[in-house]
């Protein structure tokens, strides 16, 4: 038997009632993300300070590099390589710290080796026309800061896949002097620079590398002349 339909009135009564069964729901969904909201700072800064009281632990010098305060743990810079043949080439590196130290010996100089180094660099190998390269280094000396610290690292050619073969590359050793990072490579480690694939060769190079960004380097590089 068919019910009869209901009135005006019953309806508006129905609705009523199943919209007061739903607020309770909707009240909690917003409080809920009202309160998500507010602890996802608390959490992010919690994190922050965990981090950073695990870096001031590991590698102090990383907040301190080249004399300036340095809180995104990376130094980055650029300056004039000069090889043995009398070629100049700009280069531009950034580097951070890394818990892979190179395999030159956990002493270096009489100093002790207190953190390793990761990044990139480039190297501008005709007006304009750069070339992208690994970086990876030791730290040796200094705590706080990497005042009166030694520096090492190798740039080569950069690999998406780390896969065994050649590839070439050039080491750099040296000191900071002030806000400079003076390095060189002498030879001295029975172990000089390998040729590149496309033929370019860096052997006993020199650099002095200052505070600078990529950008500078670039405009640097659009106005070199290899000599």
């Amino acid at each position: 038997m068919n019910k009869p339909p209901m009135t005006p009135e019953q309806e508006a009564e129905l609705i009523k009632n199943y919209v007061s069964t739903q607020l309770p729901t909707v009240r909690a969904q917003r409080a809920g993300c009202l309160a998500k909201l507010l602890w996802s700072p608390v959490v992010g800064l919690a994190c922050l300070a965990i981090f950073y009281g695990f870096v001031i632990l590991a590698a102090p010098w990383s907040l301190h590099m080249g004399g300036r305060w340095t809180p995104f743990l990376t130094w980055h810079g650029y300056g004039q390589l000069h090889t043995k043949d009398g070629a100049k080439y700009p280069l531009y590196v950034s580097f951070y710290p890394s818990s892979r130290f190179r395999s030159s010996g956990l002493r270096l100089q009489g100093l002790r080796a207190t953190g390793g180094l990761e990044g990139s660099g480039w190297i501008c190998t005709s007006p304009g026309v750069t070339q992208y390269l690994d970086l990876s280094g030791t730290v040796y000396g200094g705590w706080r800061s990497t005042t009166d610290s030694l520096m090492e690292f190798r740039l080569h050619e950069h690999r998406i896949l780390q896969t065994g073969g050649y590839w070439g590359f050039f080491d750099l050793r040296g000191r900071w002097q002030g806000p400079k990072l003076m390095m060189a490579e002498r030879g001295d480690h029975g172990e000089v620079g390998s040729p590149f694939r496309s033929g370019l060769r860096i052997d006993y190079a020199s650099v002095a590398l200052g505070w600078g960004n990529y950008a500078d380097f670039k405009r640097v590089c659009a106005r070199s002349t290899k000599q």
